[in-house]
């Protein structure tokens, strides 16, 4: 892990002000230097909350609906450049109606008279975000995240080495900032129908750019592959099928997760290992620009436990799971490639080349021919074979 020089991220830009914060560093960061990281990043429009002055402003760009990312690369990991992201800055979108979220929106909603009074003395035209204090997603403030939600995130962040989970790419969680109780309970005083009771916190991650699947993002595969190309450099065929093949590589990692996890339960004839909740692929992974995907927001992944005969339909469930925001990524990769380079061929003999190039060297994900066409042997870390399963990928 180093410094690096990189590509600045294009982005908006959004100004947040920084403040010393008590954090909770990944034990696998503890030893690295990261200065100017413990700290909270705040909208100028939440400055008249704080009780101490900030320490700064600075400009990043902004990263889904609560996130904004510092778009000068912070480190190197395994070789590519990964930048600063925080998660939990505020929205600017009300969460009952598709209108603006700002000091006009929720001075009505704010029981003190003294909260009210103080979200007004922001500065004209500051960055109109704000965290709020009703409940989302069960345990997370609205435009902010809850502790409960980052510690599950950093317990996944820690078992991986650094970026790497048995193949599955993580964007590491590298510390928790709190925030400081006052604020806190000025903040829960924003609310419409239910007050979130937990503890206020921000994540700092590292990322590897900006670049989504699909959804909660300016920029994405989905909308805009031209311009992903144009961004990531790949002006050749060449560059093109070995984006792909680190795409289908990191991507099928991530579907095949639980099996790279499994482990004995405590209880005999039960196993457990990770899954997904209420995250997904299309908008919770990021590209890096060699086409590697790593995983963002890691709230969502948990330790399941099943039955020994459950194993192997968990193994299929997650896979059909995020199959098809798999496919629908590598269909628009494939498209641009095929346009910009006059690439020809059946485009279901080029996926199965790119399948058994991107799982080569895969321990838990191997191409295997069938009577049928191509399918996926899923192994599983345990070694127990009677737990694998073969799942189809490309018809004859």
């Amino acid at each position: 892990m180093s410094g690096t020089p990189g590509p600045r991220l294009p982005g908006t830009p959004l100004w947040l002000d920084a403040y010393p914060a008590e954090t909770i560093t990944n034990r696998q960061f503890a030893e690295h230097p990261l200065p100017g990281w413990d700290r909270l990043f705040l909208p100028p429009s939440l400055a008249g909350l704080m009780d101490r002055p900030s320490v700064g402003r600075l400009e990043f760009i902004e990263d889904d609906n609560r996130g904004a990312i510092l778009p000068e690369p912070a480190v190197t990991l395994d070789g590519t450049a990964f930048y600063l992201s925080v998660k939990g800055v505020g929205s600017t979108v009300l969460p009952f109606a598709m209108d603006r979220l700002d000091r006009d929106a929720v001075r009505p909603l704010v029981r003190s008279e003294s909260t009210r009074a103080r979200l007004g003395s922001a500065a004209p035209g500051a960055s109109e975000r704000m965290i709020t204090g009703e409940l989302w997603l069960r345990g997370s403030p609205y435009g902010g995240q809850g502790l409960l939600h980052a510690q599950s995130a950093l317990a996944v962040s820690e078992r991986a080495e650094l970026t790497n989970l048995a193949g599955f790419r993580i964007a590491p969680l590298v510390k928790i900032a709190r925030f400081p109780p006052a604020l806190e309970e000025d903040l829960r005083s924003i609310s419409w129908y239910r007050r979130y009771r937990g503890p206020f916190v921000q994540e700092l991650r590292l990322v590897p750019s900006n670049v989504r699947i699909y959804f909660h993002g300016r920029t994405t595969v989905g909308e805009s592959t031209r311009w992903v190309f144009e961004r990531f450099g790949i002006d050749s065929n060449a560059r093109a099928v070995a984006f792909e093949v680190r795409f289908v590589a990191s991507a099928l990692a991530m579907l095949t997760l639980f099996a790279r996890t499994l482990a004995s339960d405590a209880r005999p004839g039960r196993y457990r290992g990770l899954d997904f909740h209420d995250v997904w692929l299309d908008k919770d992974a990021v590209l890096a620009p060699d086409g590697t995907a790593y995983f963002v927001d890691l709230e969502g992944i948990d330790e399941v436990v099943v039955e020994r005969d459950g194993v192997r339909e968990k193994l299929e469930d997650q896979v059909y799971r995020s199959l098809y925001e798999f496919m629908f990524a590598f269909e628009q990769i494939e498209s641009e490639r095929r346009r910009r380079f006059a690439a020809l061929g059946d485009r279901r003999a080029h996926f199965a080349t790119i399948v058994r190039e991107a799982l080569r060297d895969d321990p838990y994900a191997r191409p295997t021919e069938t009577p049928d066409g191509l399918a996926l042997l899923i192994r599983n870390r345990l070694s127990e074979e009677p737990l694998n399963t073969v799942f189809p990928l490309v018809d004859r």
